[in-house]
């Protein structure tokens, strides 16, 4: 494990690019095991693929969108509110692996 430097990950990409994937791998996982695979995979494909994580500092993260996260899905999957509930849970597991892959758990 890279030990994690707040200042490094700034170039997140550079420095922390493997621990990244493992992350959102991780979450993209737990959550596939819990809901609609389909609806998992489209936002992984269609909204998280645009997203950015960043270090809010005392083992802190959180993941920024893109903008009109639900206009950017498509095939009319599920309604509105069934796809927030879903990609709020889905940004709330990414951030949580990554408070464990960066070992602040």
């Amino acid at each position: 494990m890279t030990e994690f430097d707040p200042d490094k990950f700034e170039d997140k990409y550079a420095h922390y690019f493997t621990e990244l994937q493992q992350a959102y791998k991780n979450a993209f996982n737990r959550m596939n095991d819990q809901y609609d695979s389909e609806l998992v995979h489209a936002i992984d494909q269609q909204v998280l693929n645009e997203s950015e994580p960043f270090y809010d500092g005392d083992g802190e993260f959180r993941i920024d969108l893109p903008d009109d996260p639900y206009g950017r899905l498509s095939g009319g999957l599920v309604d509105e509110d069934r796809f927030e509930d879903v990609l709020e849970s889905h940004v709330e597991e990414i951030e949580t692996e990554l408070e464990r892959v960066f070992e602040f758990d």
